[in-house]
């Protein structure tokens, strides 16, 4: 039984008959995109829902401990106001 080439396997032949590629006629106008508002707000969302995933867990013993101590006049004072102030400053980054 003998089998016949169809078309011929030439490597050559692909390089050969290969064309360089046109660039586009119209250049000028520069790319741009649109976001949809309903994407911004998927958006913020994802993100809060990401600052609030890596957020430590709230200790409850902890909060009613703090809780406690407020009720106590003399607990505030200027050292104890200071202390929170510096705290949430160096939360903030300020």
């Amino acid at each position: 039984m003998t089998i016949d080439r169809l078309g011929g396997i030439d490597p050559l032949k692909n390089v050969q008959n290969t064309q360089k590629a046109h660039r586009a006629g119209d250049v000028s106008r520069p790319d741009s995109i649109s976001v949809s508002d309903k994407a911004k707000e998927l958006s913020e969302v994802y993100q809060v829902m990401e600052a609030a995933g890596s957020a430590p867990d709230v200790r409850s013993e902890r909060v009613a401990e703090v809780l406690e101590k407020m009720k106590d006049p003399s607990y505030i004072n200027k050292s104890v106001v200071d202390l929170v102030a510096d705290r949430l400053m160096d939360v903030y980054g300020l």
